[in-house]
């Protein structure tokens, strides 16, 4: 392909020629005349997804250079790297304008989700390049989040895999709705018709329980430029459109609703006169003088003004990024969502979701994980994995944890009610995160599909006698004293001894033990991580309820895992909590060995023992340390009672 000598700039004010100078007055002409044709052409924004070496930064590259958006300096050194990094000999490789990532130049692939803008007369193009690899399914998910088509591309050799089957269903449960399938490298196989026309039928028959409203099919080259702007004489049997021709006319229609969705994000109080609540509206519009209503409180207020960075304006709609300020102080704080009075929003704490399981680790049912919907922030865990998706068939198949890419259907409960709506209905209240408690990674991608009908039956009955009450009848406050540590660490011995000492000062009490609860409350669960999971999260509520009762409970479980003692606090409350780590060495416990369950796990008669074959998390910031093979018994307990002094009188 001979190269270009000279590629159009953005902007016509800034091209000139020998014989036509162009004058400041027609550069200042040309410059808003450029401006008002892109105001009056709309944004596309699309996704490209396929799978690795399928062409998809190759096909960018030549969308680019065919929309005339390459500049000399770009094309030169398009040409440089072409020849240092490139995959296509002498010839330019178009990949390289997208791959920007050391690594991706290296490898050949793409790692990164690459943003790139290009415009036609007709339309204006915001390209969302994303990872073909299976591990990357997370930037994958972040692209399709904003798209309005999904471009899926795959090589006509290899035909529909695996991960054009994950791709296709994650933009459909993303909600795109029009879908190009770009059958590339149509060259290597002497651009068959009956390749392609099978390759369609495959995909289109997948696809069809998915949803989507359009399916368009394009036999391509990327690398020849074939079908991207004219239709190729290679190709006399297709009478589609071309690439371009497709992106420029599919009509896109965006969701309208009248129904305000105003999330606060920041409450704005520059001085003791001003109070605002700033952030951006997600759906519908607002009006001065409009009442609206704090979804959770229910408190109700009328918009005295709506304040933008450019002054004071009379309404403004979704997608603006506004100030609002309220005729009467109402207790409104980020995390609150505001509608119209008359068109309130629901609350649930337990939802039905897809959720795409985006961690290394495990997510695990019981296991508590800190959800984000919009700026709403509230610890939850999934209660039930109801089913995993089969990527190739679409399949429903039972599951017990979720794990690296896995689509799975789980109902999900919440510590507080979210705002929330269906994600086919609304975007902005549908789709949430969960993060990791710990280490603080975005493990899961969720989309809510419908509130669990028993959220709404189940209501908090008020009680006339309440915890305040309680303890001031026992004469101190209620408190949980969590002991944790591997097994033979001295937990039970040092909750006894605790527990003996506060009775006799005549303090109301009761011990938790691990064994005692798992011949009871707990005998339905063994030992696995699940399971694990699941006997803490039980013991967090009873040790709350006995709590309540104003009670002091000891807990003496080896409680493993750091994200469940996390979630025992928060369940509990970090003013009522206290965790006593017994940090007896693994090697003095085994050498006692009181239970001959090391023995038996050393033998392999006992798996999942934690210290041996299954993990010990040690707290990272316990309240109190206390080694068993070195602490006296008895000034162990003066330790843990010098803690609980805050808790002597109600």
């Amino acid at each position: 392909m001979p190269p270009r000598t000279k590629a159009p700039q953005h902007s016509p004010a800034t091209r000139q020629t020998a014989t036509s100078p162009v004058s400041p007055i027609d550069a200042v002409t040309a410059v808003q005349v450029y401006l008002e044709r892109q105001q009056n052409t709309d944004l596309l924004r699309f996704i490209t997804c396929g799978s690795v070496d399928d062409g998809k930064s190759t096909l960018i590259g030549r969308l680019l250079w065919e929309a005339k958006q390459i500049f000399d300096d770009q094309l030169a050194a398009l040409k440089a790297d072409s020849e240092k990094h490139g995959t296509q000999g002498r010839e330019i490789d178009f990949a390289l304008l997208v791959d920007g990532l050391t690594a991706e130049r290296e490898q050949g692939i793409t790692i990164d989700v690459a943003y790139r803008f290009f415009a036609t007369d007709r339309r204006r193009f915001i390209v969302i390049d994303t990872p073909g690899h299976e591990q990357y399914t997370r930037n994958m998910i972040t692209g399709a989040s904003t798209a309005d088509v999904a471009l899926i591309l795959l090589d006509a050799r290899a035909g529909v895999k695996t991960q054009t089957r994950r791709h296709a269903n994650l933009v459909a449960l993303m909600g795109i709705k029009h879908v190009v399938l770009a059958v590339n490298k149509m060259d290597l196989v002497d651009y068959d018709q009956d390749r392609f026309t099978r390759i369609s039928e495959d995909f289109e028959h997948f696809a069809q329980p998915l949803g989507f409203e359009s399916i368009t099919a394009i036999p391509l080259s990327a690398l020849k430029g074939m079908n991207i702007t004219e239709r190729s004489a290679a190709t006399p049997w297709y009478t589609g459109p071309t690439l371009i021709g497709y992106l420029e006319t599919v009509k896109v229609m965006p969701a309208v609703s009248d129904r305000l969705v105003f999330p606060v994000q920041w409450v704005n109080r520059p001085n003791s006169d001003f109070r605002g609540f700033a952030g951006t509206i997600m759906q519908g519009a607002v009006r001065r003088g409009d009442e609206i209503r704090v979804t959770r409180s229910g408190h109700t207020a009328r918009v005295s003004a709506i304040v933008t960075m450019d002054g004071e304006r009379t309404s403004a709609s979704q997608g603006h990024a506004v100030t609002l300020t309220l005729d009467k102080d109402l207790d409104i704080s980020r995390g609150d969502v505001l509608s119209l009075a008359s068109m309130p929003l629901e609350t649930t704490d337990q939802f039905e979701a897809s959720v795409i399981w985006l961690a290394d680790e495990d997510g695990l049912v019981g296991r508590s994980y800190e959800l984000m919907l919009g700026t709403q922030t509230t610890p939850a865990a999934i209660t039930t994995i109801k089913h995993r998706v089969d990527v190739d068939t679409l399949a429903h198949e039972a599951h017990r944890k979720l794990e690296l890419n896995d689509i799975c259907v789980c109902n999900l409960a919440t510590s507080k009610p979210l705002v929330f709506d269906a994600f086919e209905t609304s975007k902005a209240l549908g789709a949430f995160i969960l993060i990791d408690r710990v280490s603080h990674a975005t493990v899961a991608a969720g989309l809510i599909r419908h509130s669990l009908r028993r959220a709404q039956n189940v209501h908090r009955q008020a009680l006339a006698i309440g915890r305040t009450d309680r303890e001031r009848l026992n004469g101190h406050k209620g408190c949980v004293i969590w002991f944790t540590g591997l097994s033979g660490s001295g937990k039970s011995t040092l909750a006894n001894a605790l527990e003996l000492e506060l009775h006799a000062k005549g303090r109301r009490t009761y011990i938790l033990d691990g064994d005692n609860v798992r011949q009871g409350l707990n005998r339905d669960l063994g030992f696995t991580e699940t399971d694990r999971v699941e006997n803490i999260r039980r013991i967090a509520e009873v040790a709350k309820l006995m709590m309540d009762a104003g009670i002091i409970v000891m807990t003496a479980f080896i409680s493993p895992f750091r994200r469940e003692r996390e979630m025992a606090r928060d369940t509990i409350g970090c003013d009522n909590f206290v965790e006593i780590y017994v940090s007896t060495p693994l090697a003095v416990c085994e050498a006692a060995d009181v239970k001959g369950l090391y023995r038996k796990a050393r033998l392999g008669k006992l798996p999942n023992m934690s210290g041996i074959d299954s993990p010990y998390e040690a707290p990272e910031q316990a309240d109190l340390v206390i080694d068993a093979s070195i602490d006296d018994v008895g000034s162990a307990v003066s330790r843990i009672e010098g803690l609980m002094g805050r808790w002597e009188t109600p």
